[in-house]
């Protein structure tokens, strides 16, 4: 047996490092090639790790609660007769990540109030905390003190943000004045703690909302055609693939058709720079039954039909909703969708997600009297209408371009003809 060093693979793009949850071996047990050892949690999704050979768990380096750094061991694997596997995946543990060559993006404190922080504890402050610190009042004694769960102790964002939630809360339980506006509690009341996604969703939310200027637009179009269509084929439809067919893949077909024609949609804002995909990859927001909500990716979905594209949105909704999804099923997203018609809602203003520069909300499809201009003249007539939202950057994307695309893809859902044998 040779003494093997497992190392932390690579999770995805962007994830340098991840908090373990649990181990699933315990030291002296036995581990099979590919098999889960530990369950670890990013700022993306929570996800299982493989063993890349087998033998007797010698010593675990990282216990429950502290980060693994990718690239860095975390473990060390009495291996038998095994060697690595060397499979190119989503975790790879090739690419080894070298703190030191991301510390250009790091500051000393030699901002506002900060002038004179020294402390070892913290000898990386990035500015956004610098800024959240200097608008929340925290001060120098009070930043030393916080405890960072970032590379080499840095404190991070989260660690801020969470200290700046505690400290209120202390304040408003001391004063023993509960206002409305500042924490309202009543008796019988229940105070829960957010999970750790729900906490990484709200300051997602934030952030995107601090980031880009939101516009929304809002379309209603006329469904009728589609809705008689997907009425006709459903049945057949399940019955030869064996999959249901909602209205989701097909709003799918349309958005991606539309940012064919209109590219500018299809970017991302990195700083000042603006890069225009090649790739077509849109990510659907799925509801979790705990009430979180996680985006999953479908990659180049131009280049799908209609039936891979039902079988991926199918395959990544129920994979979403019993906690199932990989690393690489939420990466590489260049634009989003919301099918909020599925809670029963007309419209909505969906946020977008950072640093895609537009999301589009599909309402409720409903029954509704409506002027249809035909050869004879004007008629009323029961059409099936659906309103869409569409919030855009308005740091890069004007109406006329925010507005156009959102035509385009009502067009496509109005003038629906599949183009395809099913």
């Amino acid at each position: 047996m040779a003494i093997t060093e497992i190392i932390m693979p690579k999770m995805g793009e962007s994830i340098m490092e991840a908090t373990v949850l649990n181990w699933l071996k315990k030291p002296g047990e036995y581990v099979e090639v590919d098999e889960f050892i530990l369950e670890v949690a990013t700022d993306k999704i929570d996800t299982e790790v493989p063993s890349p050979v087998a033998g007797y768990l010698k010593e675990i380096l990282i216990p429950v609660g502290e980060i693994a750094t990718i690239g860095k061991a975390i473990c060390l694997i009495d291996a038998i007769g095994a060697v690595l596997v060397q499979e190119k995946s989503s975790f790879s543990s090739e690419e080894v990540f070298h703190p030191e060559s991301d510390l250009g993006a790091l500051t000393d404190l030699s901002l506002g109030n900060f002038d004179s922080m020294n402390d070892k504890a913290n000898p990386w402050i990035s500015p956004l905390i610098k800024q959240i610190c200097l608008q929340e009042k925290v001060s120098q004694r009070e930043l030393s003190e916080i405890i960072g769960s970032g590379l080499d102790n840095r404190v991070t964002k989260k660690d801020v943000m969470n200290y700046i939630a505690v400290r209120n809360a202390k304040r408003v339980i001391s004063s023993g004045t509960l206002s409305q506006g500042t924490g309202l509690r009543l008796p019988g009341d229940e105070v829960i703690e957010m999970d750790r996604m729900r906490k990484m969703i709200s300051e997602r939310m934030v952030d995107s909302k601090r980031i880009a200027p939101h516009v929304t637009s809002f379309l209603e179009a006329d469904m009728t055609n589609m809705v008689h269509w997907r009425e006709k084929i459903k049945k057949s439809f399940l019955d030869k693939y064996k999959e249901p067919i909602t209205y989701t893949p097909l709003l799918f077909l349309a958005t991606a058709k539309a940012l064919q024609d209109f590219p500018g949609m299809n970017i991302s804002v990195e700083g000042n720079f603006i890069v225009q995909h090649a790739q077509i990859n849109i990510g659907m927001a799925v509801a979790l039954p705990n009430g979180n909500l996680i985006v999953p990716v479908i990659h180049e979905v131009d280049k799908l039909s209609l039936v891979e594209l039902t079988q991926k949105v199918n395959d990544l909704s129920n994979r979403a909703r019993i906690n199932k999804l990989k690393p690489a099923d939420l990466e590489g997203g260049t634009f989003s969708i919301s099918n909020i018609g599925s809670f029963g809602n007309l419209m909505g203003t969906p946020i977008i997600v950072q640093p895609q520069v537009g999301i589009l909300a599909f309402g409720l499809i409903e029954k509704k009297p409506s002027v249809v201009t035909g050869p004879e003249g004007d008629s009323i007539q029961i059409r099936q209408k659906m309103f869409i939202s569409h919030s855009y950057d308005h740091r890069v994307i004007d109406g006329s371009m925010g507005g156009g695309f959102l035509k385009r893809v009502s067009d496509y859902l109005e003038k629906f003809k599949l183009e395809e044998d099913l």
